[in-house]
């Protein structure tokens, strides 16, 4: 990556006028850099939906389903190092470097994953997959922040939900395919091979339109910002570890990660966030309790299915399917310009869906209780997760000048996948003391401890979205 001429850092990255008001997305001008951009989350994307549904059965062939809330979590704990990073690199280079480190980053990542002999070669496969992740991500927010006047950013992101559509209904259910006949190790292995294409689209128009340094930003990286990121990237780590070994010798590894992890989490997050400050603050702590809350508890329905229901991987899979299309839903209808003026009444509706839909997930513990219910209810709870997430997204860029674009794009980031890693350790911790880690549909006949295993995941999750739908009544300042 080169950056920009010292004669053109004289100009800020700002989004391109759009005077008339009639360009699109789609329209000549921003064509190419939408469809790359939307071609790199289709790629994360179909990541997600396939690694998800193949989990189950990877964590119980290298015998590590007592670990297998850490192999989600060791997704976010690297990228909060990888976020803090992306948002000092982007600001002061551009988004160029993030994006493509981070691309190469999450497919070495699948490669480890896929050739694991053991549990923590997984995990560390997993935590090098995160790393790219949190690169990518926030490099992309920078780009929506440069390249798109604030009028199309919405739609920009409604088609960042979109893009989930397709992996959300095949993704499961090719994962599931491949898990059952020929390797779950495949789901892995096979998706490198997607990362050229939305490389060749992306980068030249990124060069194009969102490279270089923003006017007025140092062209140092804040030494003190990455200290605080290796700070809350360890801490989070051993709070992980010691969730998953309930001896009474894990309060010391907890104890250190608290203490790493706090004053990291003060230090990296907007003043005020832990008391909802009105405003930005709110904003970046609404991202944390949806996305915490809501993915905490996606991450244990295949294995509840699985080992309470007896269903199939691809069953299990697919039964999140339709979550894709009412997400982009969601999404959709808060793009829309003639909704903007609601668009806190709209967050406010959304955590609502989202806290009846984890409420409702454990009700299939019972046997006399359809599994389609929680299809219907996930369906319903990722819809209200389109309505929040994407808004509180365009929020983001609306409150934060061009030079900090990367700073609070990664300060939301970090809010979202913190809140990932320590909620995922605490439901975790709860879900093994109770038993949780004795995997298997026969296995959980025999004991009555699966159940309440599960409802220990799902309930506290709920109660912790509930407490977001306060939080989306403090997103403004008032004016």
């Amino acid at each position: 990556m080169t950056a920009l001429d010292p004669s053109d850092t004289d100009v800020a990255h700002a989004a391109p006028p759009d005077a008339l008001g009639t360009e699109t997305v789609l329209s000549r001008s921003y064509r190419a850099l939408s469809i790359g951009i939307v071609s790199v989350v289709l790629l994360i994307a179909f990541e997600a939906t396939a690694v998800g549904t193949a989990m189950p059965v990877a964590a119980r062939e290298l015998d590590g389903v007592s670990l297998y809330a850490f192999a989600f979590s060791g997704f976010f704990t690297t990228s909060l190092f990888g976020m803090v990073l992306a948002g000092q690199w982007a600001d002061r280079r551009g988004p160029v470097g993030p994006v493509t480190a981070g691309i190469a980053a999450f497919a070495a990542g699948l490669l480890l994953a896929g050739t694991a002999g053991a549990m923590w070669l997984f995990v560390l496969g997993r935590a090098v997959q995160g790393l790219g992740g949190g690169l990518v991500i926030v490099g992309l927010y920078v780009v929506i922040g440069r390249a798109y006047p604030e009028r199309l950013r919405p739609a920009i992101v409604a088609a960042f939900a979109a893009s989930w559509v397709v992996p959300s209904i095949v993704g499961p259910l090719a994962s599931g395919a491949v898990t059952e006949h020929i390797g779950w190790r495949w789901v892995f292995l096979g998706i490198p091979a997607l990362v050229v294409l939305p490389l060749a689209l992306a980068l030249p128009q990124i060069k194009h339109r969102a490279s270089g340094p923003v006017a007025g930003t140092a062209p140092s990286f804040d030494r003190r910002r990455i200290r605080l990121a290796l700070g809350i990237s360890l801490g989070a780590g051993l709070l992980q570890y010691a969730a998953q070994d309930l001896r009474p010798l894990s309060l010391l590894p907890a104890a250190a990660g608290a203490a790493l992890l706090v004053p990291a989490v003060l230090g990296l997050l907007p003043r005020g966030t832990y008391r909802a400050a009105r405003g930005l603050p709110s904003v970046v702590l609404l991202r944390g309790v949806a996305s915490g809350s809501f993915i905490g508890a996606e991450s244990f329905v295949p294995l509840m299915l699985v080992t309470q229901r007896g269903l199939s991987p691809t069953l299990a899979g697919f039964s999140l399917a339709a979550g894709g299309l009412t997400w982009a839903a969601g999404s959709w209808v808060q793009s829309r310009p003639r909704l903007e003026p609601y668009r806190d009444r709209l967050t406010t509706f959304g955590m609502v869906l989202v806290a009846v839909a984890i409420a409702a997930a454990p009700s299939v513990l019972v046997e006399s209780v359809p599994v389609w219910t929680l299809a219907a209810a996930w369906a319903v709870g990722c819809f209200g997760m389109g309505l929040v997430i994407s808004s509180a997204s365009v929020l983001l860029l609306k409150l934060s000048a061009p030079e900090e674009a990367g700073t609070n794009s990664a300060s939301l980031q970090i809010s979202d996948a913190l809140s990932n890693v320590v909620l995922l350790s605490v439901v975790g911790a709860a879900f093994a003391a109770l038993g949780g880690g004795t995997a298997g549909h026969a296995a959980a006949e025999a004991s009555g401890s699966h159940p309440a295993a599960f409802a220990a995941v799902f309930l506290p999750l709920a109660l912790v979205a509930s407490a977001g739908v306060w939080v989306t009544t403090r997103l403004r300042t008032p004016t």
